[in-house]
C-alpha cells in the first residue's frame, strides 16, 4: 500500500483535508494547477477569481457573491506556488509573484495565477525540471514561462509575453515526443477562455522560441478556442470550445515540420451541438481516452446564449469510435449512442456546469465537477427562464443550495459503474469546483475552487451584507479508494 500523509490514515473511498481557507488566505481562490515534483507535491494559486470577474461577467446578481474594492487591483493579487511535504504534513509558500513595473507605469502584480504547471527534462536539462506558466493581469508586462529544478526557486525563462500577442493565460502543459505543447486560452480585457489565435504551440525547450504546431482552429474559424490536450494511442489529442457546432477534437503525431497535419476525430459536441460547448478534461483510462464536456461560464454562457446544461463524459476507443458514458441518448452520424453509466448529463444533477477534472489513481477513475447551485442566493430569480424561475421558486433557494452546493467527485473502476464520494464538496458548501486532481505516491491530492472569501455576502433581516467567510478559499484533499495498511 502507498504511503500516506502524516497523520492521516484513510479508509476506503476516503478523503482527508491537509490544506484549508487558500492556505491562511481567502483570497487564493482556486487551486488552479498541480504537479507531483521531486517527491513533493506543488500547487499554484490564483487570486480573488469573483472579483476579477465583477463587471465583465453579466450574471444577472441581485449582490455580488463577495466583497471587492473599486479598483481590484487595491486588492493582493500576488499569485502563489506552495509545496507540501506527504511526509511531514508541512506546507511551504515557494513562490510569491513579485510586483513589476505595469503598461501604466505603476507597481503590478507580475501574474495573478498558475494555471498550467508540468514535469519534463528539455534540452539541455541535466534533470527534470517543474515548468510553470504565469496567468498576466492586463495591467502587467504579459506571460512568462518559469523553471524550477531545486523545488524551491522559479526563475523567468522566457521573455515576457512569449506567445500570440495579448494572450494572458495558458491551461495546460503536455509533454509528448521530446517537446511541450501549449495552447493560449485567455486574452487581455477580460476574455479568459478565448484568445486571439486559438492555436496549439510547441517547443522542443520551454526556454527556447514557441512555434505554432496547429493551423488557427485547425482550420475551423468557429472554434474559438484549444482548450485540453492529452496523449493517448501515440498521438496528442486536442479538444476545442466551439460555440456554433459544439467541441471538435483533434490529433495529430506530431511528426515531420510543424504546423502538423491533424485529424479531427469528433465533432458537433458528440452530437449534442453546442449544448457540448467544450472539451474542458481529458484522461486516459484502461487503454480508452475519457473526455469530460463544458459550457464556458459554469454551465450557461450567456455570451453566445448556451444553456445552462449539464456536461457529458465520452470515452474514445484506440479507431476512434466513442460511448457515451454519461449524457443523454441520441442518434449522430455514428449510429445511436446511450450513456453506459444509466446516468444523464452532470451525473443526473442539473447544477453540474463542468466535468472539470478527470484523473487515475490506483486502477480508478476520478471525475470531480464544477457546481454552480451556490450562486443561487444572488441571482435574480425574476431574470431567470420562466420554466427554471417557477421551478427555484417552488422548491426554494435555500432548500436548493442545502441540498446541492458543492461539487461532485464520482469514482469508477470499470469506467461504467460510479459511485459518488461526495456530492457536497466535501461538506463546504463553498467548494463549487474540483479543480485538479494528482496521483502520487501519498494519494490522489485534489485541490478546489473555493472564490468565496474573505468576505461573503450574507443575507439579514435587514438586507445583505459583508461577512467574514472561513469556509472560504482553496482546499486540499488527499484520497484513496483503498484502505491503508
Amino acid at each position: 500500500m502507498s504511503p500516506q500523509p502524516a497523520g492521516i490514515t484513510l479508509q476506503p473511498w476516503e478523503f482527508r483535508k491537509v490544506a484549508t481557507h487558500g492556505f491562511g488566505d481567502g483570497l487564493n481562490s482556486f487551486a488552479h494547477t498541480m504537479a507531483w515534483f521531486q517527491d513533493y507535491l506543488y500547487v499554484g494559486t490564483t487570486r480573488a477569481n469573483l472579483c476579477l470577474l465583477k463587471g465583465r461577467l453579466a450574471m444577472g446578481a441581485e449582490v455580488w457573491p463577495v466583497q471587492c474594492p473599486d479598483d481590484v487591483y487595491d486588492l493582493d493579487l500576488r499569485a502563489q506556488i506552495w509545496r507540501f511535504n506527504p511526509r511531514t504534513g508541512e506546507w511551504r509558500m515557494v513562490l510569491r509573484s513579485p510586483m513589476v513595473t505595469g503598461r501604466n507605469g505603476k507597481q503590478v502584480p507580475r501574474e495573478i495565477g498558475y494555471r498550467a504547471m508540468a514535469v519534463c527534462q528539455a534540452p539541455g536539462d541535466r534533470v527534470p525540471a517543474l515548468y510553470v506558466i504565469t496567468w498576466a493581469p492586463s495591467r502587467a508586462p504579459g506571460t512568462l514561462v518559469l523553471k524550477c529544478t531545486d523545488g524551491e526557486n522559479f526563475v523567468p525563462v522566457s521573455n515576457y509575453g512569449f506567445g500570440p500577442p495579448a494572450a494572458a493565460s495558458y491551461r495546460t502543459l503536455i509533454p509528448f515526443r521530446d517537446k511541450v505543447f501549449t495552447s493560449p486560452i485567455g486574452r487581455s480585457g477580460g476574455k479568459p477562455n478565448t484568445p486571439d489565435q486559438p492555436i496549439v504551440l510547441e517547443a522542443a525547450n520551454p526556454a527556447a522560441e514557441w512555434q505554432p504546431a496547429s493551423t488557427p482552429g485547425f482550420g475551423d474559424p468557429t472554434n474559438l478556442t484549444v482548450f485540453e490536450m492529452a496523449v493517448f494511442n501515440s498521438h496528442l489529442y486536442a479538444g476545442t470550445l466551439n460555440a456554433s457546432q459544439g467541441f471538435q477534437i483533434w490529433k495529430t503525431r506530431a511528426e515531420g515540420r510543424p504546423p502538423y497535419h491533424w485529424q479531427q476525430v469528433i465533432a458537433h459536441g458528440a452530437g449534442r451541438g453546442p449544448l457540448n460547448e467544450g472539451v474542458l478534461s481529458m484522461c486516459v483510462f484502461r487503454g480508452e481516452l475519457y473526455v469530460g464536456s463544458c459550457i464556458q461560464n459554469g454551465g450557461h454562457d450567456l455570451t453566445h446564449k448556451i444553456g445552462p446544461a449539464a456536461p457529458e463524459l465520452i470515452r474514445i476507443r484506440p479507431d476512434d469510435s466513442w460511448d457515451l458514458v454519461v449524457g443523454e441518448p441520441r442518434e449522430t452520424r455514428t449510429g445511436p449512442h446511450f450513456p453506459l453509466s444509466g446516468m444523464g448529463p452532470g451525473f443526473d444533477s442539473v447544477f453540474n456546469g463542468y466535468f472539470w477534472r478527470i484523473a487515475e489513481h490506483e486502477g480508478a477513475l476520478y471525475v470531480g465537477t464544477l457546481d454552480w447551485s451556490v450562486m443561487l442566493p444572488y441571482l435574480k430569480v425574476d431574470a431567470a427562464p420562466p420554466l427554471a424561475a417557477r421551478r427555484v421558486t417552488r422548491l426554494g433557494i435555500d432548500n436548493l443550495v442545502n441540498f446541492n452546493a458543492g461539487f461532485d467527485l464520482f469514482s469508477s473502476t470499470d469506467g461504467v459503474r460510479w459511485q459518488p464520494i461526495t456530492t457536497n464538496g466535501f461538506g463546504n458548501r463553498y467548494n463549487f469546483g474540483a479543480r485538479t486532481m494528482v496521483s502520487t505516491p501519498y494519494g490522489l491530492f485534489l485541490g478546489t475552487a473555493n472564490p468565496f472569501g474573505s468576505n461573503v455576502a450574507v443575507r439579514t433581516e435587514t438586507g445583505w451584507s459583508y461577512a467574514p467567510n472561513h469556509n472560504g478559499g482553496a482546499e486540499i484533499w488527499c484520497g484513496s479508494h483503498r484502505s491503508a495498511q
